[in-house]
């Protein structure tokens, strides 16, 4: 055959597979003027025995068998075209989705944890293009659902549901069980169901709704949308950042509260938050969830349109860490370590890291804290001022100074203790959301450009 015929051969053929493409859905081109971005995330983790769904719902060997999940998040960006993603990162067996929803909740006025939909928003979910509202999921994989048209605004509270005919046949399940959120479960397949919690669903089904404070299967939220006007910052944390001590179902954790802020700037509102923190987590070890060290791939690097990095993590190092001095040196020691570990290999990917101060955890009556300690605070000092000098960072936040008590420094302020002397209330999380300075989102988002 000649080369050109050749030629024409695979442009037609190129051409062919394009249309099919198109059709499918697969093929929208747009020159790279589009991507998609995270505009919703959370950090998925093993659950713990104590955090398994209740009974029907658990049982010996299988979860959420013929049940549906109703679950609820708070997207920080708007958006006309979205995906969901699903985690199955810890399961101990293969999760079979069967059918998987989107709506908007009856009740809009933001809060999460509501069990009724606005039954005319409700989106199908479907899987490989289309052909299918059924999808597996192996092992430790995610998956991601077909794109499907769905307008949400910043701010907006989305409902997930999800039907698992068979159920997942193990006890090892990924969850995020620090949800702050309520989700609820119903027996049979009511993804459409308008309210899941009703007396008398219109199924059939007797009711046996229950519901939780954790998340399940779930991990977050992707939109399709212009490339130079949305990114996403991604908050790699503990359970400060996670919400412990704020309101559940109303979304006042400090990074809510500086997504309310992104929201209400025109410059700023193409940045959404992908909140990848969990309570208990470690940089150094695994605790609740992989130490952050081997999780920055996943919950960073790997995440949709990640411009900004924030790293706000230590204190449980420091914390479980015996009190004897030559232990809490070598702690501080490879938290520095680490940092600078954590920072160079954000920075080869040409993101903008900004380092957060570890915040006081001493004070309270003899055992109400068990990470006060003397020796702990010199060892929070002295990263702490390793964060705000060693000129690692792109840019500190500077929380210590923000919530600490004026005249016992090493303290929470009265203002601001939840009353467990280590997280915050609604006050500190509202003043840590809004001591960000807005204007390195602007400074930063060409990325950075340092060898380490």
């Amino acid at each position: 055959m000649h080369f050109s015929s050749c030629s024409t051969l695979l442009a037609a053929l190129l051409n062919t597979a394009g249309t099919l493409a198109a059709a499918d859905g697969h093929g929208s081109h747009d020159g790279g003027k589009k991507h998609w971005t995270g505009i919703w995330a959370t950090m998925p983790q093993l659950t713990e025995p104590a955090n398994l769904p209740p009974a029907p719902y658990n049982a010996s060997g299988i979860v959420f068998q013929n049940a549906t999940l109703r679950q609820t998040v708070k997207v920080g960006m708007g958006a006309t075209t979205i995906r969901l993603r699903l985690s199955n990162a810890f399961g101990g067996s293969d999760l079979p989705i069967t059918a998987a929803t989107i709506a908007l909740p009856a009740n809009r006025n933001g809060s999460t944890g509501v069990s009724a939909i606005d039954p005319s928003t409700v989106k199908r979910l479907t899987f490989s293009g289309g052909g299918s509202t059924s999808y597996t999921i192996p092992m430790g994989a995610l998956a991601v659902t077909d794109p499907v048209e769905f307008p949400v605004r910043g701010g907006d509270v989305v409902t997930i549901s999800l039907y698992l005919a068979q159920g997942q046949r193990t006890n090892l399940i990924t969850s995020h069980p620090g949800s702050r959120t309520t989700s609820f479960f119903a027996p049979g397949n009511v993804v459409n169901e308008t309210d899941i919690a009703a007396a008398s669903p219109t199924n059939g089904t007797t009711a046996a709704t229950k519901s939780a404070d954790h998340w399940y299967l779930i991990s977050g939220l992707e939109a399709w949308l212009p490339r130079e006007k949305t990114s996403a910052l991604a908050i790699v944390g503990d359970s400060i950042t996670d919400g412990r001590g704020s309101t559940t179902n109303q979304n006042d954790r400090w990074p809510d509260q500086l997504q309310a802020r992104l929201n209400a700037q025109k410059k700023s509102a193409g940045i959404a938050i992908l909140n990848q923190a969990a309570g208990g987590n470690r940089v150094l070890q695994d605790g609740l969830g992989p130490n952050a060290l081997s999780r920055i791939d996943r919950d960073v690097l790997a995440q949709s349109g990640v411009r900004y990095v924030m790293l706000f993590e230590g204190v449980n190092d420091i914390g479980v860490t015996a009190v004897d001095a030559a232990a809490q040196q070598d702690v501080g020691t490879r938290l520095i370590a680490a940092y600078d570990q954590i920072v160079t290999r954000l920075h080869a990917a040409r993101l903008p890291v900004f380092g957060a101060t570890i915040t006081p955890f001493s004070g309270g009556k003899p055992g109400l804290q068990p990470y006060s300690d003397p020796e702990r605070e010199r060892t929070r000092q002295r990263v702490n001022a390793w964060i705000r000098d060693s000129g690692r960072f792109d840019a500190v936040i500077d929380f210590d100074k923000l919530v600490r008590n004026a005249t016992r420094p090493d303290e929470l302020s009265d203002a601001y203790n939840s009353g467990d002397y280590l997280h915050l209330n609604p006050a500190g999380y509202k003043a840590m959301g809004g001591a960000v300075d807005l204007a390195l989102f602007d400074k930063f988002a060409d990325g950075v450009d340092r060898m380490v």
